[in-house]
């Protein structure tokens, strides 16, 4: 009977289910009987075997943008083409890349900006048509501005015919590395201009099937705004980019735009280049919700999941996570998981009262600690006069006490402004006792962004982004700290200054010593109480299991070296027996002789991770 089972699901696909359920009404309790069996045959297959869960280490993610990491043009013209500034492709992430990625002990890539977004590079030659300027941030265009859930980007291809090989040779290389594929997965909203070139047989467009004449309707993919056209707002400035902008883009009636503005008349700071996807919530009627039967959009996006799931993807980085309906989530994390049970997926989250919510019921594995972790960290680096090291106490005692190990610590992302800019700490340096807390005080995923680990500082007016101490996600640019790392190619760090590579250094070491450590992946934590000259900008904790100890003291201090003899209880001490006391990010022994305390002496703006 199993054995029936099986044939029959490998003639089944994701589509074909879809149009039972849309056409036929197919009861939902069939559907999931369904996929558990298929999860049972996939679960004992060669593929989940293939592809562990790394239970003995921690999660490191490196976040890349394709379109910026391996580009070696320096022209860097604001708002320049792509013909004036260059593009990175697929095929610039060689093994050379690779291995300098891998070197930092990371075992996730993330890359941002794979699927196929709005953007003004003409690409009509290919059957891709031109997007419009009124509706298109920058000249290259917001990644999360998505145009076609089925397609890559083909800015980051160097034979545009082939741009899905290209990517899936990226995917095999990746893997090759023992290193994992992480893409974003954008739910809430897609550019105004989707339209996918490339679907499967099958695949109906979002919004093809819409009744245009209803706000809102629990069979649209979209909302609209009936009577109305679209008016695209401005923010009256002159730019390279205005000759192209005549504002005669046409969308009538008006669509919702992304970050849910129910107007004909979105403003300059919202999304309006983005469309706003329908769960079945009508957010104009109290937020009711309709989810049975199944809403479309739920099902389209599971096909998409499913789609990169099977090319390869272990991941996904979920946009805006908290704009979806939870019960999406609900339901489908666990039929994607059926494809591959080891995928992860990270939502992007910024509301610590459901934190613990979109995890359990959600199903997610991981959230950022974004509001809480960074936010706190962020103002002991810049030395803010409210900094306080009682941040990081709330954040793994009150705020995700509990579920610690599935949130996300990072100090950059594409989001965030760049550490070594002006606006942030002014030099990278700064950062690193809070990088050290970030990697050590929970056995989640850490993160670092490309050009983090060299003191890249996103300084520069590129275009749309501005010169917002970030590095631009809109623009065609060259990342001039970054590439000295890259050189040409070499991806030896060989253009770097020596204290870059000592900062690149400082991150390898911190990255291998965290990411394998068994007192941080599965240990306890225990805070040290206050002691010696400790005050609000000096904090220290223990991460403790069977196999190893570790203390972990950070002085955020900008003048005074903390100075103290940290007692260890005993109920620490007994777990295991002492060790040599070393210093693990200089792996220096400190020649304390064994007992129930450890003298520490620590610099302004330093941290250690001492072996007990």
């Amino acid at each position: 009977m199993i054995v029936e089972v099986k044939c029959k699901m490998e003639n089944v696909t994701f589509s074909t289910l879809r149009y039972c359920e849309e056409e036929r009404r197919i009861n939902l309790n069939a559907i999931v009987c369904m996929m558990t069996i298929f999860y049972l045959f996939i679960s004992s297959s060669s593929f989940a075997q293939k592809h562990p869960k790394m239970n003995d280490k921690q999660i490191v993610i490196y976040q890349l943008l394709p379109r910026l990491f391996g580009n070696k043009n320096t022209t860097n013209i604001p708002y320049g083409t792509i013909e004036q500034n260059g593009s990175g492709k697929f095929n610039d992430i060689t093994d050379k890349a690779l291995d300098g990625i891998k070197a930092l002990h990371v075992n996730y890539v993330w890359y941002t900006g794979a699927i196929a977004h709005a953007s003004l590079t003409d690409y009509s030659a290919y059957g891709i048509k031109v997007d419009d300027a009124d509706v298109v941030k920058g000249r290259a265009g917001s990644p999360y501005a998505i145009r076609d859930y089925y397609d890559v980007d083909p800015d980051l291809a160097v034979d545009v015919k082939n741009r899905m090989k290209e990517f899936e040779a990226l995917v095999k290389r990746t893997h090759a590395k023992n290193l994992k594929v992480i893409i974003d997965f954008v739910p809430n909203h897609v550019a105004r201009s989707y339209h996918s070139y490339v679907k499967p047989n099958g695949v109906t467009d979002f919004g093809a099937q819409d009744d245009v004449t209803k706000a809102f309707s629990t069979k649209n993919d979209y909302y609209y705004i009936p009577g109305q056209a679209l008016t695209v707002p401005t923010n009256g400035q002159k730019t390279p980019l205005s000759a192209l902008q005549d504002g005669k883009f046409v969308e009538n009636p008006a669509k919702a735009t992304g970050n849910n503005v129910f107007s004909a008349r979105p403003k300059y700071d919202d999304w309006y280049e983005t469309i706003k996807l329908n769960y079945g919530v009508d957010y104009q009627n109290g937020e009711k919700t309709y989810f049975d039967p199944i809403p479309p959009v739920w099902l389209k996006m599971r096909d998409i999941l499913i789609y990169w799931t099977r090319k390869g993807v272990d991941g996904f980085r979920c946009d805006m996570a908290e704009m979806v309906p939870i019960a999406f989530w609900n339901w489908v994390i666990p039929q994607v998981k059926t494809v591959n049970p080891d995928l992860i997926f990270l939502g992007e989250a910024y509301n610590p009262k459901v934190y613990q919510q979109y995890l359990e019921e959600g199903k997610f594995d991981y959230l950022y600690d974004k509001v809480g972790l960074y936010d706190g960290l962020k103002k002991l680096i810049r030395n803010e006069p409210t900094a306080d090291v009682a941040a990081i106490k709330h954040v793994w005692q009150v705020e995700s006490a509990g579920f610690g190990k599935h949130m996300l610590r990072f100090l950059e992302n594409h989001d965030e402004e760049r550490i070594a800019s002006a606006g942030f700490a002014g030099k990278a340096e700064l950062a690193l006792p809070a990088m050290v807390v970030s990697a050590t005080l929970g056995a989640g995923p850490v993160m670092l962004y490309f050009g983090q680990e060299v003191g890249e500082p996103g300084k520069g007016q590129e275009g749309f982004g501005g010169d917002d101490n970030r590095t631009t996600i809109f623009d065609y640019w060259g990342v001039p700290d970054h590439q000295k790392w890259m050189n040409g190619g070499l991806f030896d760090g060989g253009k770097l200054s020596p204290s870059q590579q000592n900062l690149r250094a400082y991150y390898q070491q911190l990255i291998k010593v965290t990411s394998t450590s068994d007192a941080v992946v599965n240990g306890e934590i225990y805070e040290v109480p206050l002691t010696g000259n400790m005050n609000n900008r000096m904090y220290a904790f223990i991460r403790y299991s069977g196999k190893q100890r570790l203390l972990i003291v950070a002085n955020f201090d900008r003048t005074e070296t903390l100075t103290a003899n940290i007692e260890i209880p005993d109920q620490i001490l007994k777990v295991k027996n002492s060790s040599p006391v070393t210093e693990l990010l200089t792996d220096k022994k400190l020649n304390i002789p064994a007992g129930t305390s450890i003298p520490v002496n620590l610099a302004p703006v330093s941290a250690q991770v001492i072996e007990f």
